[in-house]
């Protein structure tokens, strides 16, 4: 099993957070579902998403955020139809992005070895729930994906984060732990790193 301080480690790593010096990191989810990340918080609103561990030895950075560039063309190519379907679903479309951005890198034959599809890893059951007879079809996967994350932020009462987590590890799972990110060691890394593209992409970078 991953030790915490690892696990701390890449959640660091993933958030783009990691100095010389370690400290705490926090999160603050705004009204309008905006995340905002910070070693220092500046407000009371600020709630610790992560507690630093001691420095440890060098662990290797998430591969996602690396190749984040290498994507930037196949995003520009989805651009409209996720900016289409985040207008109907009442999604900011940069969160869509950063969801696609970390499931599949928009490659829309993606299949994860549990079965998800597509540009947003549906699984078989979510893609039923959600009316998607093609999982490979871009527009059936995004507005499916878009469903489901639009449903899983009112669960969650806007908290990204939690909705994030929910996403990949189920809803279920953040309700038995008691509507806190699972301790598990893919949700601890898929979180942060999708927080670091939706950050990255609200500011146009």
């Amino acid at each position: 099993m991953m030790s915490r301080k690892h696990m701390a480690t890449l959640l660091l790593l993933g958030c783009g957070l990691t100095r010389p010096g370690w400290a705490d990191i926090y999160a603050y989810t705004a009204d309008d579902g905006s995340v905002s990340l910070s070693n220092v918080p500046t407000d009371e609103r600020y709630s610790v998403l992560i507690t630093a561990a001691q420095p440890a030895l060098a662990v290797a950075p998430v591969a996602a955020i690396p190749k984040a560039k290498s994507g930037l063309a196949r995003k520009a190519g989805y651009d409209q139809i996720v900016d289409e379907v985040s207008r109907t679903y009442g999604l900011e479309s940069a969160l869509l992005h950063a969801v696609i951005s970390v499931e599949s890198r928009y490659n829309t034959k993606a299949v994860s070895q549990k079965g998800a599809a597509g540009l947003m890893q549906l699984m078989p059951q979510t893609a039923k729930r959600y009316g998607v007879v093609d999982a490979f079809d871009p527009v059936q996967n995004l507005n499916g994906g878009a469903r489901y994350l639009r449903d899983l932020l009112r669960l969650f009462n806007n908290n990204t984060s939690l909705a994030l987590a929910a996403y990949n590890a189920g809803e279920h799972a953040v309700k038995k732990h008691g509507n806190r990110i699972p301790p598990y060691r893919e949700t601890l890394n898929y979180v942060p790193q999708v927080l670091s593209f939706y950050q990255r992409y609200q500011t146009g970078l």
